[in-house]
């Protein structure tokens, strides 16, 4: 079904993506809510790219990597369509936060921020976590085939 290599860098991704969910926490707790911003949609963008590992694809460019996850994931219905809404607001914010020196960064919208990438993150585990079930059961209908 999947390659080994393939789910071991979607459980390395989805691990970069809880660390930069804790970030985004630390940092807004800090007060540094641009920060806080930029981690809380990096969580999200990683969360993507472990869900896109199991296949072997990756984009250099984030439009490229969102835009293939909403077609293939989002309006086929594996994902709600409620997450392209909160992977685009957490683009534009986090490009609002690190490109625009004068942007008024808004607590209540930060800590928004870190809630949506929370569910999205808790989404992507839990597709994922499902994947690799179903990766497991496979090898094992495989050794009970085999001992036969």
């Amino acid at each position: 079904m999947f390659e080994q290599e393939h789910i071991d860098l979607a459980k390395h991704r989805l691990s970069v993506a809880f660390e930069d969910h804790n970030a985004a926490i630390s940092l807004s707790d800090s007060g540094h809510f641009k920060a806080a911003n930029n981690r809380a949609y990096y969580s999200i963008f990683h969360s993507i790219r472990a869900v896109l590992a199991l296949e072997g694809k990756d984009f250099k460019k984030h439009s490229a990597l969102i835009s293939y996850f909403n077609q293939y994931y989002i309006h086929t219905g594996i994902f709600k369509r409620e997450y392209a809404k909160i992977i685009s607001g957490a683009s534009t914010v986090r490009n609002a936060s690190d490109y625009n020196d004068f942007y008024l960064v808004d607590k209540n919208e930060t800590l928004a921020q870190i809630e949506n990438a929370h569910l999205f993150y808790t989404e992507v585990k839990a597709y994922l976590d499902q994947k690799f079930l179903e990766v497991a059961a496979e090898g094992s209908c495989k050794e009970d085939a085999g001992a036969e």
